[in-house]
């Protein structure tokens, strides 16, 4: 206890135990700066700061490279979509066309189909009327036979004959 009152009282710092420790650090130091441990601690830490700036460069040309990417893929993606509407632009367009001509093509199937069966119909009214008439004329013939034969006189008879025979002659020429 009287050293330490000692001490506080004005006792030599060199007794005090605060300034070995301190004269023993740097003592260590010293040590450490003549056996070249300094460098070595140097040489590590710019080892480890050399490692970090290339992964930093790493890193930093990674990001680049996957911007580029990024940039790449989007653009693609923007010329897919592009494609893909013009795509289904022309689809339609080609829909629009196709029904178009399905209509065009069926209006002329409707038409030709109509026609024929005009032809036909006319056809048909011309056979009955052409039937018709022959009938007429057998009926008209047969009525005129008959009449001829039973109630002609002879003479009537040989006068119709020569008008007959004389329609003939401007029929034929």
């Amino acid at each position: 206890m009287t050293l330490t009152i000692q001490a506080a009282v004005g006792a030599p710092f060199y007794l005090d135990s605060s300034f070995w420790v301190a004269v023993a650090v740097l003592l260590f130091i010293a040590l450490v700066v003549y056996k070249g441990a300094d460098k070595a601690i140097i040489k590590a830490l710019d080892n480890r700061a050399d490692t970090i700036k290339a992964e930093l460069e790493e890193a930093r040309r990674l990001r680049e490279e996957a911007q580029a990417l990024l940039a790449s893929y989007k653009r693609k993606q923007k010329e897919a979509e592009e494609q893909a509407e013009n795509i289904v632009k022309q689809a339609r367009h080609d829909a629009a066309v196709m029904a178009n001509q399905a209509r065009k093509d069926l209006a002329d199937r409707i038409e030709r189909r109509t026609a024929m069966a005009e032809a036909k119909i006319a056809n048909a009214q011309a056979k009955a009327e052409a039937e018709v008439r022959a009938r007429a004329a057998d009926i008209a013939l047969d009525a005129a036979e008959e009449l001829l034969q039973t109630k002609m006189s002879a003479a009537a008879k040989a006068k119709l004959i020569k008008s007959g025979i004389g329609g003939m002659g401007n029929i034929l020429n």
